[in-house]
């Protein structure tokens, strides 16, 4: 049999794995390359590549990068290349019918989460979120829905307390590009029995704000130490508080919870080396990474030898 033509379809950090190992896999001829366009970014807004396109042009694969893929000039383009399969990670547009239609074995989606939970923009944060002890890797075949395909095959792995977004993507990407390439043989040859999603147990994970890393001090010290490992490094925990009569912001890198402190929410319970300890509205948590606008990364023994915290004082 030759070699399946193969359309890769991804733009984020996290696709980069798949692609990778498909360009290596001599099973398969990937023809094309898929991804978003250029964007603004830094400072200076200087037009950047994404990630995949950038791993692309490494691997020698031909890009194409459509403002809206379902335009008719984006599905002639990726119809031109005649692919006999499509696999899509972390692409950030929803596939058209009719692209979903071109290739004789469909499309497949490498999902960070095990499927039907938390389908969406947004699975590995919302999963630490919710202090879920485990997520995973999902195969699945697409359809015109978000995240509602069938299943093909699932792997899973346990979201350790030492775990932060960045860890868990990092180590979920090397894991989708494991299971891509052990589900498509059998997928391929056609012994694969596609299963249905339960839509009964479906959860949503949409894209992180900017607003939500900051900390509200009334919710338990779990859920804020959660919330800090879900939104770092991006877009960070923080908090606020009145350093000299100016307000300032303060983003929380790194924090343990302190089952036996209690205090006001928001209130300076000890404020020495190890940490910062703060009440929340029950325990405690313990800041032990944090950092001053316009000031780098400190422990809580470098932040307060220039930053005076007594106990007492509250953080807003």
């Amino acid at each position: 049999m030759p070699q399946p033509r193969v359309v890769f379809m991804g733009t984020a950090d996290f696709a980069c794995p798949s692609l990778e190992a498909l360009a290596a896999c001599p099973d398969y001829d990937l023809v094309a390359v898929c991804t978003q366009p250029d964007r603004p970014k830094g400072r200076e807004l200087k037009l950047q590549p994404p990630p995949v396109k950038n791993a692309a042009l490494r691997l020698g694969r031909p890009v194409f990068q459509p403002e809206r893929l379902r335009r008719p000039e984006g599905v002639q383009e990726v119809a031109g290349w005649k692919p006999d399969l499509i696999v899509v990670a972390a692409y950030g547009q929803i596939l058209p019918p009719v692209v979903l239609d071109l290739p004789r074995w469909g499309c497949l989606n490498v999902h960070g989460s095990l499927l039907p939970k938390y389908r969406g923009a947004a699975p590995i944060q919302r999963a630490i979120l919710a202090d879920e002890p485990e997520t995973g890797i999902t195969i699945m075949k697409m359809d015109a829905g978000l995240d509602t395909g069938d299943i093909l095959t699932l792997r899973a792995t346990p979201i350790q307390e030492s775990d932060t977004a960045q860890t868990l993507h990092d180590r979920l990407a090397k894991l989708g590009a494991e299971l891509l390439l052990a589900t498509l043989p059998d997928y391929l040859a056609g012994k694969t029995v596609p299963q249905p999603q339960k839509p009964e147990l479906a959860t949503h994970a949409p894209k992180v704000t900017k607003e939500e890393g900051c900390l509200d001090w009334k919710l338990p010290a779990r859920a804020l130490w959660n919330r800090i490992r879900a939104f770092t490094p991006w877009p960070g925990a923080y908090t606020h508080f009145n350093h000299g009569g100016q307000p300032q912001t303060l983003k929380v890198w790194e924090a343990g919870v302190e089952p036996c402190m209690h205090g006001a929410p928001g209130e300076i319970l000890l404020a020495e080396a190890s940490g910062v300890v703060v009440a929340c509205g029950e325990s405690a948590l313990r800041v032990i990474s944090l950092q001053r606008e316009g000031k780098r990364r400190m422990t809580a023994q470098e932040f307060l030898s220039g930053c005076s915290l007594q106990p007492g004082q509250k953080f807003e």
